[in-house]
């Protein structure tokens, strides 16, 4: 099915959120030249993606995410709320030069096939959900554990991910583990570290 997606795709790149395949992200538009872009993928294929930003300048991480525009309203104020359904990850090659306003970059899905692939893995979650229940509650950060369990597994690994009161570097390896097997191990060993070697008042224990 990868074949079938764009090779070259308008890119927002956001400096502190990660976004998943099989997750949903709202996003607020109004600066112009991302209202440029929503409008024109709305024309188009509805397809965008969602890259980290560096810290520094214009650069980017390698691994982002693509999306389709599944809601699309535009306020009386001029700006335009989406929400992004989450397809697959992409590997950026090279950024393409153009006359827009937003950014377009070359890429590829290849590395990231499985994500549009029916999972066949069967994997025992359960140690991460009660790590990150202890974490969360340690944190203070509220889930609703209800509507959580209606998730498929490959939702509820990725929502974790996006949600986790983690770093910025720690996502983007998530995001990069090619494998949900993987993903979970490195969130559980992300987890781990919070958990046993800083206390919440951030202060590292001794």
């Amino acid at each position: 099915m990868y074949e079938k997606l764009p090779d070259q795709i308008p890119i927002f790149p956001l400096s502190g959120v990660i976004y998943f395949p099989k997750t949903n992200l709202p996003l607020n538009i109004f600066e112009q030249r991302y209202l440029d872009l929503v409008n024109d993928a709305i024309q188009k294929d509805k397809l965008m993606g969602m890259i980290q930003s560096k810290k520094k300048g214009e650069e980017v991480y390698k691994i982002g995410c693509l999306g389709k525009i599944s809601d699309f309203r535009k306020s009386n104020d001029g700006r335009i709320l989406i929400n992004l359904t989450g397809l697959t990850r992409f590997e950026v090659l090279e950024e393409k030069e153009n006359f827009k306003l937003y950014r377009e970059f070359k890429v590829n899905y290849k590395k990231f096939s499985l994500d549009l692939k029916p999972i066949k893995e069967k994997i025992n979650i359960k140690p991460l959900i009660d790590k990150i229940k202890i974490f969360f509650r340690k944190t203070g950060l509220l889930l609703n554990w209800k509507e959580f369990e209606k998730l498929d597994e490959v939702q509820k690994i990725n929502t974790l991910a996006m949600i986790a009161p983690i770093t910025i570097e720690e996502k983007q390896k998530l995001l990069e583990s090619i494998s949900l097997e993987e993903k979970v191990r490195v969130l559980i060993n992300i987890i781990n570290f919070y958990l046993h070697e800083v206390d919440f008042n951030n202060q590292t224990l001794q």
